[in-house]
C-alpha cells in the first residue's frame, strides 16, 4: 500500500469511528493527519498525497468527533470550505490546509458573536485584510472559535456561547480569550488557528492547552480593519510547531511604508547566536506563582542555559498594584463606550444581554474622572520606556505566562461577583498584560507540567520588533524538549 492509500484508508477508518461506530462518544482514531502539523499537510497536499478537500472532511470529521466535549468551534463552516476547495484548489504555502478564525474576527458572509448574547444574529459585511492574506496563503477557513464576550476575560466561559473545555481536562480552562482557538490545536481538530491578544490572549490559552502561542509586537502584523495601526491588539495564532507559527507571521506581517519595523521575514531555524536571558518569576505584585509554575519557568532557565545561554535574574521595576488598576482602566473603556452607544440608541433593554463583567467593567469606568484616557496613554508610554531601558541589557526575558496552572471552569466566569472576578484575575493573569503595554513580542511554549497532567506554559519577551530572537530560540526549545507527540487522551473526550 503507497502512502496515498494508507492516507485515504486512514481517512476512512476515521470517518468510520467518527460516524457509525462512534455510540459511547468520540474516539481515538490512527488518523495521521491529525497528527501533522500545517506545514507537513501542505506538503502532502503539493505532492498530491492527499487533496484540500481531504483535509478539510478530516478535519470534519475530527471536529465531529470531539467537539461535542470541546465547545471549541462555535460557528461551523465545513460546507462552505468544501465548496471554496470544490470551486478553485487553494494555492500558497498552506494550501487547502484548514483553519479558524476567532469569534471576535469578522469573516464576509458568516456571523461575527464577539462572543456576546447582543450578536448571536450579526453577520459580517467584509473580512479585514490579515483575514483575506491568510486565506490568500492557501489556508482553508472551517469555522469560528469560541471566545469570551468581546474577549474580556482570560478563560473562555461565556453566557452566550456556553463554556471551552481543556482537552487536558474536560473540568479545566483553556484561558482565553482564544481559549477555543488552543482547544482546537491541542486536539488536533486543525493544526493552527487565528487568534489575538490585547492583554495575553494568545499566550494564556497557549499556556494553558499545552500549544505554542506568539504575540508580535505592538504594530507588527495586518490589523483587523484597514488602519495602520490595530491598538495594544495583535493578530497571529496558536499551533502546533514553531515553524507553522513562523510561516504564517512572515505571510501576515505588515510591510507597508508607515510600518515601524522592518519585516523579519521567514525565520527558518535556531541561531548560533547566544542571548542573555534575565529570570523573574514573582508576579508584578511580588508574589511568587504557585510551586508548579515557578519549578516550569526555573526549568526552562537551567534548558537555556544547558543550550549556551547566559541566564541571570532581572526585571524591570514596575508597580504592579499601580500598573494592574491602569490597565483594568484601559481594558474598562470599550465596554464603558458600547454600554453609553447603547443607552443612546435603544435605551436600558439592550443591556440586558450584556454579561455582569462587562457592566461590571462599565460601571466601574464610569466612576473614572475626566482625563482618564490621556492619564492612560501617559502611564502606558512611561511602561514602554521602563521595559525599552530593560531590554537594553538583556535579549531575552524569561517568566511564567501564567501565577498558577488552568483553574477549573467557573472559577473565572462572567458571572462570579465583579470584584472577587477582578481580583482573581489580577492576581492569575500577571505576567502577560505587560507585554502589551510595552508593545514588547512574547511567546508561550509548551515547557511545563502540573503533577495533574495539566500544561504550565512558559514566556519569553524580547524587545520591541525582534520576533526573529523568539522564533530562533522557539526552534532551539523546540527540539531540546519537544512537545510535537505529546497529546491529550482524546478517549477522555466522551
Amino acid at each position: 500500500m503507497d502512502r496515498r492509500e494508507f492516507l485515504k484508508a486512514s481517512l476512512a477508518a476515521a470517518a468510520w469511528a467518527a460516524t457509525g461506530c462512534a455510540t459511547h462518544g468520540p474516539q481515538r482514531t490512527e488518523d495521521p493527519l491529525a497528527r501533522l502539523d500545517a506545514s507537513a499537510l501542505a506538503a502532502h497536499v503539493a505532492s498530491g498525497e492527499v487533496t484540500p478537500a481531504e483535509l478539510v472532511q478530516a478535519a470534519l470529521r475530527r471536529s465531529a468527533a470531539l467537539d461535542p466535549a470541546l465547545n471549541a468551534i462555535v460557528t461551523e463552516s465545513f460546507d462552505r470550505a468544501l465548496a471554496r476547495v470544490a470551486a478553485s484548489p487553494p494555492s500558497g504555502p498552506f494550501a487547502g490546509v484548514p483553519y479558524l478564525l476567532k469569534d471576535l474576527t469578522d469573516w464576509e458572509g458568516v456571523r461575527c458573536t464577539q462572543g456576546s448574547r447582543l450578536y448571536l444574529d450579526s453577520v459580517s459585511p467584509s473580512s479585514p485584510p490579515f483575514v483575506r492574506k491568510s486565506e490568500a496563503a492557501g489556508l482553508v477557513v472551517v469555522g469560528k472559535s469560541n471566545t469570551p464576550e468581546f474577549g474580556l476575560l482570560p478563560s473562555t466561559e461565556g453566557l452566550a456561547l456556553g463554556p471551552a473545555h481543556n482537552p487536558w481536562s474536560l473540568a479545566h480552562s483553556t484561558g482565553g480569550s482564544s481559549g477555543g482557538a488552543a482547544a482546537a490545536v491541542a486536539a488536533g481538530i486543525v493544526p493552527l488557528a487565528e487568534a489575538s491578544d490585547g492583554g495575553g490572549s494568545i499566550r494564556i490559552p497557549a499556556s494553558c492547552c499545552g500549544v505554542f502561542g506568539l504575540k508580535p509586537s505592538h504594530g507588527r502584523m495586518l490589523a483587523d480593519v484597514d488602519v495602520p495601526d490595530g491598538g495594544l491588539d495583535v493578530h497571529h495564532c496558536v499551533s502546533r510547531s514553531v515553524r507553522d507559527s513562523a510561516l504564517l507571521f512572515s505571510l501576515t506581517e505588515r510591510d507597508d511604508t508607515a510600518a515601524p519595523f522592518a519585516p523579519v521575514g521567514l525565520v527558518s531555524g535556531p541561531s548560533a547566536r547566544r542571548l542573555r536571558i534575565a529570570l523573574s518569576t514573582r508576579t508584578y505584585l511580588g508574589e511568587e506563582p504557585h510551586a508548579e509554575v515557578k519549578a516550569a519557568a526555573e526549568a526552562a532557565a537551567k534548558l537555556c542555559e544547558g543550550l549556551g545561554h547566559t541566564v541571570l535574574e532581572g526585571a524591570p521595576r514596575i508597580s504592579g498594584a499601580e500598573f494592574a488598576d491602569w490597565f483594568l482602566t484601559a481594558w474598562a473603556q470599550g465596554p464603558a463606550q458600547l454600554v453609553e452607544q447603547l443607552r443612546d440608541r435603544a435605551g436600558e433593554a439592550p443591556l440586558a444581554l450584556l454579561e455582569p463583567w462587562t457592566l461590571g467593567l462599565a460601571a466601574d469606568y464610569a466612576k473614572k474622572p475626566l482625563g482618564t484616557a490621556e492619564g492612560v496613554a501617559r502611564y502606558f508610554a512611561g511602561v514602554a520606556r521602563t521595559v525599552d531601558d530593560f531590554f537594553a541589557g538583556v535579549d531575552v526575558w524569561l517568566t511564567p505566562v501564567l501565577a498558577a496552572p488552568p483553574p477549573l471552569l467557573g472559577e473565572l466566569a462572567p458571572d462570579v461577583p465583579f470584584e472577587t472576578l477582578r481580583e482573581r484575575c489580577i492576581r492569575w493573569v500577571a505576567y502577560t498584560p505587560v507585554h502589551n503595554v510595552a508593545g514588547t513580542p512574547a511567546m508561550s511554549v509548551p515547557l511545563g507540567w502540573s503533577r495533574d497532567g495539566l500544561p504550565i506554559g512558559v514566556q519569553f519577551a524580547a524587545r520591541r520588533g525582534d520576533e526573529a530572537t523568539l522564533f530562533a530560540l522557539a526552534y532551539e526549545l523546540e527540539a531540546a524538549q519537544p512537545w510535537r507527540d505529546r497529546w491529550p487522551a482524546l478517549e477522555a473526550l466522551r
